[in-house]
């Protein structure tokens, strides 16, 4: 399997992803569009594309021109059929790149909270879990792209996830959370803000170990039903 990500930022990386990719013996390579010298990819031939997270909005072009360039090569994978794992930002992305609207949400999301599955219309869809606690990180929303399926939602925000076809899952939550992404999250982050839905830095840094399980197990079950059929056995 052939694995490429876009990152956003240096505190957001691929997290508990890496593991599995390597678990697959995948080959993954990286665009870091936040490095000024970054060279545009070629997607021809990659089996898996995840777009990650980022501080940034994906309405934020004149400022960063290089999002023009990033939904273009979105809409590319789609066309392509390339399976494709949008994460907070990287959802957005789908979305924007796919002409939906991105805007603020009523309410931030950051810590952990459950997100509840929304009933299937279609058996063909990925079978998410009635209910499942993963880490939220986000201040915008977007609208469903035309054509896809709601398939997740929670208290402080509907559209938490979506799927397009049967290749292209997109998530507002992060759940390639470790200990490790969220110590990078709180030291970028700064202080956090009084609100329903925004948990305090030591809750957040207090996250139980069953709640990372939790999430792993979830986004495995993702990376697997995205990737079947095109990932090769683990040497190890």
């Amino acid at each position: 399997m052939r694995a490429h990500y876009f990152q956003h930022d240096p505190a957001e990386g691929l997290g508990s992803i890496e593991t599995w990719l390597q678990r697959q013996g995948a080959e993954i390579s990286v665009t870091r569009w936040y490095e000024p010298d970054t060279t545009m990819p070629v997607l021809d031939g990659i089996d898996l594309l995840i777009i990650m997270g980022g501080p940034m909005s994906v309405n934020d072009e004149e400022q960063l021109p290089w999002l023009v360039s990033e939904k273009a090569l979105v809409r590319q994978a789609v066309s392509q059929g390339s399976a494709i794992l949008g994460i907070c930002l990287g959802a957005q992305m789908i979305a924007s790149a796919l002409g939906a609207r991105i805007y603020p949400n009523h309410c931030r999301e950051i810590g952990w909270f459950p997100v509840t599955a929304v009933a299937p219309a279609a058996t063909d869809l990925f079978p998410f879990p009635e209910q499942s606690m993963v880490l939220h990180w986000h201040g915008e929303t977007f609208d469903l792209p035309s054509g896809a399926a709601h398939l997740a939602r929670s208290v402080g925000c509907e559209h938490q996830a979506f799927q397009l076809g049967e290749r292209v899952i997109g998530l507002q939550f992060h759940p390639e959370a470790t200990p490790e992404v969220i110590n990078a999250f709180l030291a970028s982050t700064g202080d956090l803000p009084t609100e329903p839905y925004v948990a305090t830095a030591p809750q957040i840094a207090a996250t139980p170990a069953s709640y990372f399980s939790g999430a792993a197990a979830l986004l495995e079950q993702l990376l697997t039903y995205l990737t079947s059929g095109t990932a090769r056995p683990s040497s190890t």
